[in-house]
């Protein structure tokens, strides 16, 4: 059998050849090496140009297809393909999902959510978004975020405070630290998640990379979180492509007189949920448990249960889909020996239950 991730790797490296195109291509004849072997006038037919049928058969991209594998197998780099069971499974339903993924670390399965803000960010921009990422890996979720600097480091730092799992989509490659001060930071990242990308490795950052890698940061998760941002903020894009792409935008309101606040006031003037706390995300994605009381001095609702960071990934995993027992220890990478506790504390508090079937499921 031909070795199918190459011909993926030439079917994306087709220029000026649309996503769609090349999803239609593999719809039409099933996998890429069955696209490689089709004629030209078949190719024509879904949208090729004759152009891109030479680019498609070229013998440079070949030799460079190669090189991108052996770099990879050397660099210990993931090539993940849209059939891999590894490509984020949200990703896979966005207009132009990327065809292939290039992977430093491990894609938890678990839910995610977005967290950014501009690269100038203020102090109170910085504090809130450490502490917001830090409430949400405690919830049960993975921060995705772009690494830039600012709001974006400010949420990787929250995630890792807490020792949760945090993801970087990157706008160069995964080998390259951007920017350059991040590089430690990069490290911590690929220990507790993934460093991810649509470009080879060795590729440099450009400023026309960015806006692209904004819907892998919004199409990957549930929501987007704007904690602050200008106007003109690529932040603002994530968001514009998480609206497209059918999931939630929340923003953090901010001083109506700072620059960089205009532009998450505007979202939230224009639809976007308002977030004071983090209670305001899990309300709003129905996260399957109560949301968790930080209110100083409100004696009126009472506390959520305090639950551990392990109680939370396996609320995290059933909030996707019911699961045996083996299956949450998989996923969350709990030893069985370990987890019969924690299911057992679970039910006994009435988050979770057994169904007749022998899965574990939440009750909402």
């Amino acid at each position: 059998m031909k070795n199918q991730l190459f011909y993926w790797l030439m079917l994306n490296s087709i220029k000026n050849l649309s996503i769609r195109t090349k999803l239609k291509a593999l719809a039409v004849f099933g996998c890429p090496s069955k696209v490689y072997e089709a004629d030209m006038e078949e190719l024509i037919d879904i949208g090729f140009t004759p152009a891109n049928y030479e680019s498609f058969h070229n013998e440079a991209v070949k030799d460079k297809c190669k090189r991108i594998i052996d770099r990879c197998h050397k660099n210990q780099i993931k090539i993940l393909t849209l059939d891999d069971d590894e490509y984020p499974e949200m990703l896979k339903y966005i207009y132009d999902p990327p065809l292939v993924l290039y992977v430093r670390g491990s894609i938890p399965k678990l839910n995610t959510i977005a967290v950014v803000g501009s690269r100038k960010a203020s102090g109170y921009g910085i504090e809130t978004a450490v502490k917001l990422s830090s409430d949400l890996v405690l919830s049960g979720f993975v921060v995705v975020s772009g690494m830039a600097r600012g709001i974006d480091t400010a949420a990787h730092c929250g995630a890792l405070k807490e020792n949760g799992f945090t993801m970087a989509i990157l706008g160069c490659g995964v080998d390259i630290p951007y920017p350059p001060e991040n590089h430690s930071l990069m490290e911590r990242i690929v220990e507790s998640g993934a460093v991810i990308s649509e470009y080879p490795p060795g590729t440099s950052p450009a400023p026309y990379h960015f806006p692209s890698r904004n819907r892998i940061i919004s199409g990957m998760s549930l929501g987007t979180l704007v904690v602050e941002a200008g106007m003109k903020s690529g932040s603002l894009i994530t968001a514009k492509y998480a609206l497209e792409q059918g999931r939630e935008v929340f923003a953090v309101p901010g001083n109506i007189n700072y620059y960089n606040s205009e532009g998450t006031n505007r979202l939230i003037k224009d639809g976007a949920k308002m977030v004071l706390n983090v209670n305001d995300v899990l309300e709003e994605l129905s996260f399957g448990i109560s949301p968790i009381n930080r209110s100083v001095g409100n004696k009126s609702k009472p506390a959520a249960p305090k639950l551990g960071k392990e109680a939370n990934m396996i609320i995290a995993a059933l909030r996707i889909e019911d699961l045996y027992d083996e299956q949450i220890s998989q996923k969350t990478a709990i030893p069985l020996k370990d987890l019969y506790e924690i299911l057992l504390d679970l039910e006994l508090k009435g988050i979770i239950k057994k169904n007749l079937a022998g899965k574990y499921m939440l009750l909402t």
